[in-house]
């Protein structure tokens, strides 16, 4: 009986810390590397945004980074952009800037913009999850992040104009 008592006493005890553990799970924060995962726009945060280039008008929707957090974090660890959509950074005032594709999965073209809304530089068809510099070449205010290949498709050239609010 002794015995029996035992093992059933030691299984409870087993089940009470199992559902302890689940409990305490459930409390814990994600991790960063999840938090960050996650999308940062809901549709009601998108921006509409216009390309005019040689072929025409080019419309998109954009996420707009307007604090240090938000332009570090960018698109990082995202898997997928919808082709009609893009990542503006604002940074508040013309200088000269880098980027990079660090924890960044997708190739991306970026337009580096003026603060009139011109093209000034355009890099393309950048490396995923490469942490090699990409600098602007010229002072700039704002950088368009573009699934790669857009700014070939559009036909997009230095000297272009973009219009959006932050553009005067």
């Amino acid at each position: 009986m002794r015995s029996s008592f035992h093992r059933t006493s030691r299984a409870l005890r087993l089940v009470a810390l199992l559902a302890l553990c689940a409990g305490s799970a459930m409390t814990l924060p994600p991790s960063p590397v999840l938090a960050q995962a996650a999308p940062v726009a809901a549709e009601s945060t998108l921006e509409p945004l216009e390309i005019t280039t040689a072929s025409g008008s080019h419309k998109f929707f954009v996420e707009v980074m307007r604090d240090d957090n938000q332009r570090a974090r960018g698109l990082m660890y995202r898997r997928s952009m919808p082709q009609d959509r893009g990542m503006l950074f604002d940074f508040k005032r013309e200088e000269p800037v880098s980027m990079w594709m660090k924890n960044t999965y997708l190739s991306l073209d970026m337009l580096f913009i003026d603060r009139t809304g011109r093209v000034v530089n355009v890099a393309e068809n950048t490396e995923p999850l490469s942490e090699r510099i990409i600098p602007s070449g010229a002072p700039v205010f704002a950088v368009l992040e573009l699934n790669a290949g857009t700014a070939r498709r559009i036909g997009l050239k230095v000297g272009d104009k973009l219009r959006h609010s932050m553009f005067r």
